[in-house]
């Protein structure tokens, strides 16, 4: 299987080396998209035998459509992507249990779930412990999901990526994946994994500013795919 890795990034030189040391073999290439890092981040990530490009508008969202649109303009297409950022909060080594039930059980979109038994100590704050289950709950009870998590480590079927349109530029990139697969009615699992304290701050839960818009965006998201489900609008 042809597995590209996408890892947007923010000033993370602290952290990228270890991000990009710990890549499993099996990868076939890794994206590094600088989102107008102002540190070494694109040159050590190039040192490292990455594909670095560019993103000059901030979000999270914007770097990683970035990446995929690299991906589309390839003549050879990956037949999985895997998203995991940059800070080495998830452990790459971890990243055939995400996409194991992809290659062997027909999954379409795999989640890595940071579970309470598996996570350090302060590696999540308590506003995005309790973000995170508000938003579990609204998505299990507008979309009758099982997701417990909305972990940025994931793993999701090239053809799979592309159905789904994302267009999320910011803090919704990631619950904007989930509410589409789960309208789209993706084969989906969710697989525990590690997860560590950061390495530098975060440049969003690491913020009072960065928390409440994040969280305004996850609310916004939730409810609009909520009526649009009731519409009969796919998007």
């Amino acid at each position: 299987m042809r597995v590209s890795v996408i890892i947007p990034a923010f000033n993370e030189e602290k952290s990228i080396p270890y991000v990009l040391n710990d890549i499993p073999d099996f990868v076939s290439q890794v994206i590094v998209c600088d989102n107008s890092s102002t540190d070494k981040t694109s040159e050590i990530a190039k040192n490292f035998g990455a594909k670095v490009v560019y993103e000059k508008k901030r979000g999270y969202g914007n770097a990683c459509l970035k990446a995929i649109t690299y991906l589309k303009n390839l003549k050879e297409k990956p037949e999985i992507v895997v998203f995991i950022d940059g800070d080495y909060s998830d452990d790459p080594k971890e990243m055939k249990k995400i996409i194991d039930p992809i290659v062997n059980e027909g999954y379409d979109f795999v989640l890595g779930a940071r579970t309470k038994r598996l996570r350090d100590k302060y590696s999540m704050t308590v506003h995005q412990i309790f973000g995170n289950w508000l938003a579990c709950l609204l998505m299990k009870i507008f979309f009758n999901s099982t997701f417990k998590d909305l972990g940025p480590f994931r793993a999701i079927a090239w053809d799979k990526l592309m159905q789904l349109n994302m267009r999320d530029k910011t803090f919704g990139w990631t619950i904007e994946m989930q509410i589409k697969a789960l309208m789209k009615n993706y084969k989906y699992k969710e697989i525990d994994v590690k997860y560590k304290k950061r390495l530098g701050k975060s440049k969003i839960s690491g913020t009072l500013k960065g928390s409440i818009l994040a969280g305004k965006k996850i609310l916004y998201l939730i409810f609009k795919y909520y009526f649009k489900k009731k519409l009969g609008l796919l998007w």
